[in-house]
């Protein structure tokens, strides 16, 4: 049937079936589909048989721009913030950003097909191809890991676990080779059958040693600090908007001076969300006054803000996306400046080429946002150290390591405000528990309309919030483990344990052919 199918037909198809590998994402957890989604891409490559090399390009970008623009979908929220200025921009930002993207699974397409030719099993070639493109789509212009394969990982239990040893790029290596490991026994592919095996076997003995991981490791707290999240719930489309500042403000102020249920611990440090406050914070000696009412004589702040800086070399002031730590006398004792921009929405690419095109960026400043210099930690009066990070900087698992000294927690401060209750906010905070797991150190998240949450170092929710809630979540900081594999080699490990494996497979299935030559 699917020889007999015509080209437009066959794209579509494929287009569809991609589409469909999005359940597989948060917050849908249909982690099996993929399974079905691969196998299915593999057989009807291998049905079809093209000699092309850009005919494998053509049907790896469609089954990746089904799949992104599914997964992706979500983005679309934005556009409705300020729907008569933006709008009109929501098919080209949404379409052209997935359209971009599936160019690296059309290139992974022609590169498994070049290694099937060179004798690499079906089981191998496409995983390995993707992998490598998947690593590069984390990396090439700024990079955007945005719902990697391996994130499917966040529905299948204990396989998370696996994120302490390989990481993210590691699991989308075992995912995929997982995921087509169905097409050996459609196709028949006889000298794989082992090697298939032996990968789908170790699905449930991955997710019972993670179970096992997950249950032998016990919830320690640190002594004397109890974090709050403070989760305002503003309206994106009324943030900015000219009178609103007092409003907001005094909500913050509110939420962080609320008193703790009866018998519960008091606060003593409190986290504001991504650019909380509609003002500059550290410039306002007034709002300073009020902040240190609020945080009364123990609390410490860690606040999402907006901060500008003179540059010294064009003499105009630069802005950043910022953590501010303010001490409990309200003083500003320490500050992060987010370094990797969201494009299109802090900066936009290509400005000379977009903007006479009429496109913008979604945040209006009068210039972009500049970057910071890279990830940094602070030190926290109370709770050691801390390293911060801002929102979409969540994705990125470089970020959070090689950090020294090694934090004694993370901090991520976020706005999902732009995209409402849809799937955006639960793939985000799915890829922020992966950099939990990965390096074996709590997080704390303030949304601003939510998902904030305090993640322990294997993934567990020691509090979750829900979306669109205005509320404060108090609970412990739980305390980091040992460096993990991953935190130590994983960088190494999730390159080179495939090679391996894929090396031992090819050496012993070469053997056994030479053995079967022989007789």
């Amino acid at each position: 049937m699917i020889r007999r199918l015509n080209r437009f037909w066959y794209g579509l198809v494929l287009v569809v079936v991609g589409a469909a590998g999005a359940l597989a994402m948060p917050p849908y957890g249909q982690w099996w589909i993929l399974g079905p989604v691969f196998s299915f891409f593999i057989y009807a490559e291998v049905q079809r048989n093209s000699p092309s090399a850009l005919s494998r390009f053509v049907t790896g970008w469609l089954f990746g721009l089904g799949y992104f623009l599914a997964v992706l979908q979500w983005i679309s929220n934005a556009f409705f913030v300020d729907a008569q200025n933006d709008l009109w921009m929501m098919p080209f930002a949404v379409g052209g950003l997935s359209a971009l993207l599936a160019v690296f699974w059309g290139v992974a397409n022609v590169g498994a097909f070049y290694l099937r030719r060179l004798g690499m099993s079906e089981l191998w070639s496409l995983p390995l191809s993707l992998g490598l493109a998947e690593f590069a789509r984390g990396h090439v212009l700024t990079g955007f890991p945005w719902a990697v394969p391996g994130l499917a990982v966040d529905g299948m239990g204990g396989v998370a676990q696996a994120a302490s040893l390989i990481g993210m790029n590691g699991l989308s290596f075992f995912v995929l080779a997982w995921a087509v490991a169905p097409a050996v026994f459609v196709l028949k592919l006889r000298r794989s059958y082992v090697e298939a095996v032996a990968v789908l076997a170790l699905l449930p003995a991955l997710w019972l040693w993670g179970d096992w991981r997950q249950a032998s490791i016990a919830q320690e707290f640190v002594p004397g600090v109890t974090l709050r999240l403070v989760q305002p719930n503003v309206p994106q489309n009324e943030k900015w908007r000219e009178g609103n500042a007092p409003k907001i403000w005094n909500t913050l102020l509110s939420l962080t001076k609320q008193t703790p249920p009866q018998n519960a611990p008091t606060p003593t440090h409190v986290i504001w969300p991504e650019s909380s406050v509609p003002f500059l914070l550290d410039e306002s000696s007034e709002a300073k006054d009020d902040l240190k009412a609020a945080l009364g004589a123990s609390k410490i702040l860690l606040a999402g803000a907006v901060r500008r800086q003179r540059n010294s070399t064009s003499g105009r002031d630069d802005y950043f996306t910022s953590v501010e730590l303010y001490d409990a006398g309200a003083n500003l004792v320490g500050k992060y400046d987010k370094w990797h921009l969201v494009p299109g929405g802090e900066f936009l690419p290509m400005a000379w080429l977009l903007e006479p095109l009429g496109l913008r960026r979604l945040v209006n400043l009068p210039e972009s946002f500049a970057a910071g210099s890279g990830p940094q930690s602070l030190q926290v009066p109370g709770a050691g150290v801390v390293a911060p990070s801002i929102c979409y900087e969540a994705i990125f698992p470089e970020a959070f390591s090689g950090l020294s000294p090694r934090p004694d927690w993370f901090v991520n401060v976020t706005n999902d405000g732009w995209f409402g209750d849809s799937a955006g906010p639960h793939q985000h905070l799915a890829q922020l528990r992966l950099r939990a797991i990965e390096q074996g150190v709590s997080i704390a998240r303030a949304a601003n309309t939510g998902i904030s949450a305090v993640i322990d170092p294997v993934g567990r929710y020691v509090v979750r919030s829900s979306i669109n809630v205005m509320e404060v979540y108090d609970a412990g900081l739980p305390k980091p483990l040992s460096a993990t594999v991953f935190s130590r080699w994983g960088f190494l490990l999730q390159f080179g344990l495939p090679f391996l494996i894929i090396l031992v497979g090819t050496t012993i299935r070469t053997r056994k052919n030479s053995t079967r030559v022989a007789l």
